[in-house]
Order: C-alpha cells, then sequence, then structure tokens
C-alpha cells in the first residue's frame, strides 16, 4: 500500500531522467526566473505574514486576560475553514475597480479614474496577504497548544530572576515553544507551494501555475513532471528544516509540575491593542469575506438554487464521502498494522504512505496520471490485440482515478489521526483480548474501534473537508462533464462572475466549520494537568 500512495511521486521523478530540451530553452528563456522569483518571495512574504499574525495571538490568549478572549481563542482559528482561492476571490470583488470600496471612494470624493493611487489587489503582494490571513491558523494552533503546555514553573523561575513579563516571554516561552512554531510556519508554508487557484487567479506565476500549463498549454508531460520536481524539492526542504529544527532544539521542561498558569489581566490601552490584534486577523480572514459571500449568496439565490448547483452538492458530497471512507480503512490498515508489528520496515512504509499531505495537489496529479495514462495505453493495446476493438479510458479520466488521488494527497490526515487514537489504547488490552480467543481483527473490531470513535469521526470529517476544498487534483483528474463545488467557484471567477462564485465558495466554507470546532475542543482541553 505504501508503494502504491508512493507511485504517483515515483513517476514524476522518473521523468526527471527524460530529456525535454527544446521546452526546457524556452522555459528558461522566458518565465522559469519568474517561477523561481515569485515562488521564493510569495514564501518568504507567506512566513512573515503568519509569523506577524499568528504568534503575538497565541500568546495573548494563552497568557492574558483581556475583553472577548473566551471568544477569540476559538474563533481565531477559524479563517482556517476558508480556502484561500475564495478569498482572494472574495476581496476581488470588493477592492478592483468596479468593487463595492472604491465605487464608494470615488462616490465620496468625486474622484474619477487615474485620479488616486489604490493597491492592486491582482499582484504578488495581494496573494501573499490573502495567503497569510487563512494560513495563520496553522502557527496559531500550534504556538498556543505549545504554551498552554508549558509549567508556570519555569516562568516564575524567569520572573525571579529580574525578567519581566516581555522578556520572560522571549527568552523563555518563545524558545519551549519553538519547535511547534516552525512545524506550523513549515505546514503553512507547505500549504503556500501547493496553493493554485489564488496564484493563478491573480496571475502571478509561480511553479503550480507554471506545472498547470506546461502540461495542458505546450503538451510537453517530460518538462511538466520536471517542474513538478522542482516543486518538490522545495517541499522536502521545508520537510528537513522542520525536522533539523526540533532535532537541534535544547530547551526542555525541567519540572513535572503543572499549575494553572495565571494570566495577566490587561487594562487600558495594552486591552485595546490585544483586541486589535485578535480582531483584524478575524475580521480580514473570516468575517468580512463570509459577510460578503452571504451578499452575493442571497443575491443569487433565486436563479442559483436549481438543480445544477444539486448536481454540485452531489458530486461534491459524493466525492468528499468515499474519499473520507477510503482513506479511513486505509489508515486503520496501515496504522493496526504498525501496531501488531513495529518494525523499521513497517515504521518505514507507514511515512512513505504520509508523505502525499506534504506534495502539492498539482503535482499528485501529474504523477497520477503518467502510470494511469501508460496503464490505458497498454490495456488499449491487449484490447485490439485480442479483441480488435479499443477499450477507451477504463483507469485515466475516472472517478476512480480522482479517488485514488485524494487518497495518496490525505491519507496522511486519516493515519495521523487513527494512529493518534490507537496510541490512547494501552498495548495491555490487546493482551487481554487475545488471552480471550479474540484475532487480531476480532480485537481491533470489538475493542479498539467502540474505543476510537471519537478519533474515527475526526479523520472521516478531516478528509471530507480537504477534500471538498482541493482544487487543482480535481480540475485535471475529474472525468469530462463532471464539476464539483470547488471547481464551479473557481470556473466563475475566472469568468468575472464573483457574485455567481458566491454561492458554491459559501458552501465550502460552511462545511469547513466543522473540524474547526473539533480543533478548537481538543486544544482547549489540551493543558497539561488541567481535567
Amino acid at each position: 500500500m505504501a508503494l502504491l500512495t508512493a507511485l504517483p511521486i515515483l513517476a514524476v521523478f522518473g521523468y526527471v531522467f527524460v530529456p525535454a530540451p527544446e521546452v526546457w530553452q524556452h522555459l528558461r528563456e522566458t518565465v522559469l526566473t519568474d517561477y523561481l522569483l515569485n515562488t521564493l518571495w510569495l514564501v518568504l512574504g507567506v512566513g512573515f505574514g503568519v509569523l506577524l499574525l499568528g504568534l503575538p495571538a497565541a500568546w495573548l490568549n494563552s497568557m492574558c486576560e483581556f475583553p472577548g478572549r473566551r471568544l477569540f481563542e476559538w474563533a481565531l482559528l477559524l479563517p482556517m475553514a476558508m480556502p484561500a482561492y475564495i478569498i482572494a476571490y472574495t476581496y476581488t470583488g470588493m477592492l478592483d475597480f468596479s468593487g463595492q470600496v472604491q465605487t464608494l471612494l470615488r462616490e465620496l470624493t468625486g474622484w474619477g479614474y487615474g485620479d488616486y493611487y489604490f493597491p492592486n489587489v491582482r499582484s504578488l503582494g495581494g496573494a501573499i496577504t490573502m495567503l497569510s490571513l487563512v494560513l495563520f491558523p496553522y502557527v496559531y494552533l500550534l504556538a498556543r497548544a505549545a504554551f498552554l503546555e508549558q509549567s508556570i514553573c519555569v516562568l516564575e523561575v524567569s520572573r525571579t530572576l529580574g525578567s519581566n513579563q516581555w522578556q520572560s516571554f522571549f527568552r523563555v516561552a518563545l524558545p519551549l515553544a519553538r519547535p511547534a512554531i516552525i512545524t506550523g510556519l513549515s505546514l503553512a508554508l507547505m500549504e503556500t507551494l501547493a496553493d493554485f487557484g489564488t496564484v493563478q487567479y491573480f496571475g502571478v506565476s509561480t511553479f503550480t501555475t507554471g506545472i498547470f500549463r506546461t502540461w495542458f498549454g505546450l503538451g510537453d508531460h517530460a518538462a511538466a513532471s520536471q517542474l513538478a520536481a522542482l516543486l518538490m524539492g522545495f517541499v522536502f526542504v521545508l520537510i528537513l528544516l522542520e525536522r533539523w529544527s526540533r532535532s537541534r532544539a535544547r530547551y526542555h521542561h525541567t519540572s513535572s509540575k503543572y499549575s494553572r498558569i495565571p494570566k495577566f489581566r490587561l487594562r487600558g490601552w495594552t486591552a485595546v491593542a490585544a483586541v486589535l490584534a485578535c480582531a483584524l486577523p478575524l475580521l480580514l480572514g473570516f468575517v468580512i469575506p463570509v459577510g460578503q459571500l452571504l451578499h452575493w449568496s442571497i443575491k443569487v439565490a433565486s436563479k442559483g438554487l436549481d438543480s445544477d448547483f444539486m448536481n454540485l452538492v452531489w458530486h461534491s458530497l459524493m466525492l468528499a464521502s468515499l474519499a473520507a471512507v477510503f482513506a479511513l480503512l486505509l489508515a486503520l490498515i496501515l496504522g493496526y498494522g504498525k501496531r501488531l508489528n513495529n518494525d523499521p520496515l513497517v515504521n518505514i512504509a507507514s511515512r512513505i504512505a504520509a508523505m502525499g499531505y506534504a506534495i502539492p495537489g498539482t503535482v499528485i496529479a501529474i504523477g497520477v496520471l503518467i502510470p494511469f495514462a501508460w496503464a490505458d495505453t497498454q490495456l488499449n493495446h491487449l484490447s485490439k490485440q485480442f479483441f480488435d476493438s479499443n477499450a477507451g479510458l477504463l483507469l485515466s479520466g475516472t472517478l476512480f482515478t480522482l479517488l485514488f488521488a485524494y487518497n495518496v494527497r490525505f491519507l496522511a490526515v486519516s493515519l495521523q489521526t487513527v494512529e493518534a487514537g490507537l496510541g490512547k489504547i494501552k498495548p495491555t488490552l490487546d493482551n487481554a483480548g487475545r488471552s480471550l480467543g479474540l484475532s487480531p481483527l476480532g480485537v481491533l473490531q470489538r475493542l479498539h474501534l467502540p474505543l476510537m470513535k471519537g478519533s474515527l469521526l475526526t479523520a472521516i470529517l478531516l478528509v471530507f473537508v480537504d477534500v471538498l476544498k482541493e482544487l487543482p487534483a480535481t480540475l485535471i483528474l475529474r472525468p469530462f462533464n463532471f464539476n464539483t463545488l470547488a471547481v464551479r467557484a473557481y470556473e466563475l471567477a475566472s469568468d468575472e462572475r464573483l457574485a455567481d462564485a458566491g454561492l458554491p465558495s459559501l458552501m465550502i466554507v460552511a462545511a469547513g466549520i466543522i473540524p474547526v470546532i473539533l480543533l478548537s475542543r481538543s486544544i482547549s482541553r489540551s493543558r497539561a494537568g488541567e481535567h
């Protein structure tokens, strides 16, 4: 199973050695430098943005008391429900020349076109801003969890040694949370490298858009695969950086005593600053975009809620449900197999199987098409030889291919949740079940599954929502005349029908709120020593 899920990645790397000199010469002379520089600036800009938005909010909600803190501590996770391409469509509709903001500005001032300067949202800076607004919860989530897990003992010792609360933050709390912060930053940057909808809509040339153009525009599979391999190189550098940072960490908790951390009560201008630091990311990353999507949806509901829209909902829910169930079954087999036989080979296999989540959807789609198209070609040769007829596309261009790609991409989400659930069950329970005559499968069915209901539901929900939001893999691999909510929103926005794109976009955001609520409840119970 690990080899099957690694097949797309191996296929992409296999094409690295296929010569494509003419196309590469054309790419080097025209767009390759833009791909490199834009991708690099995008990563640096989003990295700075998510740290700027996520770290202060995590510290304030963990260690301080100020008006609205109980609301902000869970509400700051809500931007995770907003796909970057949807927030890009929303702000474009509001901030473009014909949008509400500039129209109101001209009405109030009497200015005309060219009389004033207004930042162009369809730019590299706009893409950095949009991605930062929806990805900062990765840093917020993990940094806040790390701050909550810290013992008050080390913070109190730093205060007795002459540090004030800000010095304690920078010299003690921040270094202790560094591995979690780097992990959150790495996740945000992987999502940045994987993004297609935002950069394509804003006209920013990056590796993801370049792969799409080279495959479909130039028709060169080898060059597209080589670009995909370069993008995977960026991703693996991020993974190595995150692992290196954790291995180099030299900060550990030295006390086993955990007490409830007394929160600093902020008053006056400090309380106002704390509220602004938490309210602005929430307003810009969730409240305002959802308000705009609601406005558009109400505006077009009378003609938008038709049979075609219901088909979109059905296709999306069906795909997401099937992918989530298949991913859970695979995760149970891999996770339970590792529990039964925890040797190095099984550990390596499960790591390989979980590798897909770090790979952009565009790369996985290319990697899936290569072997499946080859298999279709061989099947057609055999059909022609033995039955004197063409079998057609039996694999590529079918729902099976799309579901396979989803499982390669999102198996890690399900596997990690299942392994976490299994890890909470003591091995002595397995031994007791086996001593009473149960087979390993019987132990899983009658003992583990009932105890893991919460973990299994979480695994299904997380994969369900990830599949619902996935755009590039669906766009490339979907069968003919088969649309989903994500693809339809992309098509309508590409045609500048932004109001019509509001309804499918709002459905995706609404579905994305469910795992956010689950995550919020989980992190609130994560404080060591609290029950």
